[in-house]
């Protein structure tokens, strides 16, 4: 099944998306764990996982987790990470997998880029009888930044027409799909230091910007590193939003 035109680019993008993207800390990947109602070693399954920055999170807990990532350098990256035999290659909308194989799915920062009602039949197929399901979205917060606004203002100017921003809610379309019970939403604030060169890597491995013309792309970045090198806060608030289903 051929990928959305902006979610090929991050095929260009291991490198700088593993070192930009913020990670999983301890108090997100409890509540996960809590709101999933997952034991130790509970089979888990997380569809697009790139470079496997909630995977090893999810491993490092003590789940069996079996990983899903359709882009062979990003998959490479994964199981550099958590070992070639978590690491598959698949899309979300036909998964490699057993029916009712997994008590959880999980998808981070990625459900955007599915085909919806396909991917969720999907996801519900190869989840147990009350199996559960994750979307999670990860924002970190610019406003304790003195340039965040700016940034703020230039990133939403300069992007294009993008499924996260200008599709529907993702709410929305669980509760529209068959056999899943009413989404909830779950929000973890943590506080992470990104520091300059890593919040300029963050802006790098967006898909968006990967694709924008030089010597646009030139430009914005050299101003995003302009910015950030003003002043970077220590540390700053990273929201991690979850919408949580499970399988009726």
């Amino acid at each position: 099944m051929p990928l959305h035109p902006l979610a090929r680019q991050f095929a260009g993008l291991a490198d700088v998306y593993e070192r930009g993207r913020p990670d999983y800390p301890a108090a997100v990947i409890d509540t996960l764990i809590a709101e999933l109602d997952l034991s130790a070693g509970a089979p888990v399954l997380d569809l697009a996982a790139g470079t496997g920055k909630l995977t090893r999170a999810l491993v490092a807990a003590g789940l069996d987790v079996t990983a899903v990532e359709p882009l062979e350098p990003l998959r490479a990256v994964l199981a550099d990470s958590v070992g070639a035999g978590r690491a598959h290659d698949g899309v979300a909308e036909q998964i490699p997998f057993e029916d009712g194989a997994f008590a959880a799915v999980t998808a981070a920062d990625a459900f955007h880029w599915f085909d919806p009602d396909p991917a969720l039949a999907e996801m519900r197929r190869v989840l147990a009888p009350g199996g559960r399901l994750a979307l999670i979205s990860t924002i970190p917060d610019w406003g304790d930044a003195p340039w965040g606004a700016e940034l703020g203002a230039l990133l939403t100017g300069m992007r294009a027409e993008h499924p996260y921003f200008d599709g529907p809610p993702w709410r929305d379309t669980i509760a529209a799909a068959p056999g899943w019970t009413a989404p909830r939403r779950v929000k973890v604030t943590t506080r992470q230091g990104l520091g300059p060169a890593r919040i300029a890597d963050y802006v790098r491995s967006m898909s968006w910007v990967a694709a924008l013309a030089e010597p646009a792309r030139t430009r914005m970045l050299a101003r995003v590193e302009a910015l950030v090198a003003t002043g970077t806060p220590d540390t700053l608030a990273i929201h991690a939003v979850m919408w949580l289903s499970a399988r009726d």
